[in-house]
């Protein structure tokens, strides 16, 4: 790694640090309060969904006896295996040992939010100059605004689109077995993480149909990732009696067979009819996708985002800029030579405050109603 890349990734770094300790002070000395969105406190980080479910998990696994003798969320006990065992067993690399379990659980996004701008950063240098890659790295800490918003809670979605990028990133680079250690690490923390074994699976189908070569010791090691979806099912049997527990856990998976369904305001994971917003998210994607396809054709980095977005256009849920948040830097990717013009740049500067608000508002409104926390420490 010569001088600039260091550097780069040293204030990338730093900046990352630097934006979470300010939010997390914001919440500390109660900023939310003083300017009328309510009063905070760090507490409010800690509560902030779904991080409680994955400390009570981190606790209990998904043993029932546990779960209900310690938690009082209101939720059944059946939903806790939709939320897979990979981000709670990170929490327990830190916990008890170095902290108690709200702070192992911030400090694991932190971490994870850390590799997310080191890996983002090494992603798009694959594509761009050193220069044009820090200029989107940068970006993609604060933009989208959700994706801010969860580096700041206690959430797996940081280390999941960090696991994707690595495992694209090692793959670019012929490391296979690094590569397909990632993706196992991506399926381990979300369910849509079988999306990214099945878009190697379908490059492979691809490259085969091209070479009529099988490949398979470049592709063999990435049936780790279906294999670790057994062994979860199998770690469910154990602690539930139930093999299908991720199946049998309530209106989770949230598919439809309807396209774009989270427009059905009736769904109670919807509940409103203001949702202009997923349109121009959804917009936004598909355009992405068209200048990903001219610019790659099948290169895993148009299958994968490809993949996704039809799978999120399938989604009702309300809070689809959470569900497509994997998509995010193949957005970035494919808007990389307009996004680092000066003009761009400061429209995102701009823009800053906003999302800066749009955080604080956020995790101050998004937080379980938890009165005791003595069962989470």
């Amino acid at each position: 790694m010569n001088f600039t890349k260091f550097q780069h990734l040293f204030l990338l770094l730093s900046i990352t640090l630097f934006s979470t300790l300010f939010f997390w002070g914001a919440f500390y000395f109660n900023l939310p309060g003083k300017i009328g969105m309510g009063d905070v406190s760090m507490e409010t980080i800690w509560a902030n969904y779904d991080g409680p479910n994955y400390l009570a998990i981190a606790k209990c696994g998904y043993r029932p006896d546990c779960l209900r003798s310690n938690f009082a969320l209101p939720m059944p006990l059946e939903y806790y295996p939709a939320h897979f065992p990979g981000f709670s067993a990170i929490i327990n690399i830190f916990h008890p040992t170095f902290f108690k379990g709200p702070q192992a659980m911030i400090f694991a996004t932190l971490l994870s939010s850390l590799f997310l701008t080191a890996i983002s950063y090494l992603f798009f240098n694959l594509y761009f100059s050193a220069r044009s890659s820090f200029i989107l790295a940068l970006l993609s800490i604060f933009f989208p605004a959700r994706l801010f918003t969860l580096r700041q809670i206690g959430s797996p979605e940081p280390l999941f689109v960090a696991s994707i990028l690595a495992s694209i990133y090692f793959f670019k680079n012929k490391k296979y077995w690094a590569s397909a250690i990632f993706v196992t690490m991506a399926q381990s923390l979300k369910s849509p993480g079988i999306l990214l074994f099945i878009a190697f699976a379908i490059h492979w189908l691809i490259t085969f149909i091209k070479t009529k070569q099988l490949n398979f010791g470049k592709y063999f090691y990435y049936l780790l990732a279906p294999l670790s979806v057994l062994a979860i099912f199998y770690l469910y049997y154990l602690q539930t009696g139930d093999f299908w527990a991720y199946f049998h856990s309530g209106d989770n998976i949230h598919l439809s067979f309807i396209p774009y369904s989270v427009f059905m305001s009736h769904n109670i994971w919807i509940d409103t009819v203001w949702l202009e917003d997923v349109v121009y998210i959804f917009g936004l994607a598909l355009v992405s996708l068209f200048i990903l396809h001219h610019r790659f054709k099948s290169s895993i980095v148009f299958i994968f985002p490809l993949l996704f977005t039809i799978a999120t256009i399938f989604v009702g849920h309300r809070d689809i800029s959470r569900y497509i948040a994997p998509v995010y830097p193949f957005i970035i990717l494919s808007l990389g030579k307009y996004l680092t013009k000066k003009r761009i740049i400061l429209v995102f500067i701009l823009l800053l405050p906003a999302v800066i608000l749009y955080s604080l508002n956020f995790v101050a409104g998004n937080s379980a109603p938890i009165a005791n926390w003595a069962p989470y420490l």
